[in-house]
């Protein structure tokens, strides 16, 4: 029981030998995202490759096996606890090392954006990734509440910019795909519509796009500013 202790708390903690534990892992985090920076692969970068996933491997290992401490359910928190966040995160960061021993399989880009998805790991050993995700976390209702706001209104304007101009957009996806690129004010071009009425849904969505983007805007940076000042008065 001991060594189960000792493993959660240099897996966990944020003193001691698991501070060092925490800046290794960061490096070896960055080292594990170098390989895809390049094209082609090579013996050295499979060699980082290779020896990042097996510390990440165990890391994974570790943090299941003291799964109880951290979440406090007994036996049910082995069965919860590969369903978590972090702890799929964790897994799609090593699962693309296992699918790229089958030929077939090496050559699939998603490989590689499971692979980028290891960056997602600095979360946990980042004070302010921390920050912003109990941000998230407080203000999950207020910014799902924005969420499906912006997905109505999305579905709306192309469901209509579809039918008002079925020459511009050949799909309903390409319709749905002019709304996000107008709502968040991006507009890359490629798709417009040209009639007078169509002109007059972009216009309104690029408008509705400012509000929708400042929303969430607004709601994170009050809630990182309470995080902020919380851990201020912890310090003192």
């Amino acid at each position: 029981m001991r060594m189960r202790e000792r493993l959660y708390s240099l897996v966990n903690g944020d003193e001691g030998e698991a501070t060092w534990c925490g800046r290794v892992m960061t490096v070896l985090i960055v080292a594990s995202l170098v390989p895809l920076c390049f094209k082609d692969s090579n013996p050295a970068l499979e060699a980082i490759e290779y020896a990042c996933v097996v510390v990440f491997i165990l890391d994974y290992l570790a943090r299941w096996v003291t799964a109880d401490l951290k979440l406090g359910k007994g036996a049910l928190s082995f069965v919860i606890y590969p369903f978590t966040p972090m702890a799929i995160i964790d897994l799609l960061s090593i699962l693309p090392v296992f699918l790229a021993l089958n030929d077939a399989l090496r050559t699939l880009r998603v490989l590689r954006l499971f692979r980028a998805a290891r960056a997602f790991k600095l979360i946990r050993y980042s004070r302010s990734a921390s920050a912003i995700s109990a941000v998230f976390e407080k203000q999950r209702q207020a910014l799902l509440a924005v969420l499906c706001f912006a997905i109505a209104y999305i579905l709306v304007s192309a469901l209509v910019v579809f039918n008002v101009e079925p020459e511009t957009f050949n799909t309903f996806f390409d319709a749905v795909y002019w709304a996000v690129v107008s709502l968040t004010t991006v507009g890359y071009g490629d798709l417009y519509p040209s009639s007078d009425v169509g002109r007059a849904i972009a216009m309104i969505s690029s408008l509705m796009g400012v509000a929708v983007v400042a929303l969430p805007s607004g709601i994170i940076t009050a809630g990182m500013l309470d995080e902020l000042r919380r851990d201020d008065d912890e310090d003192d």
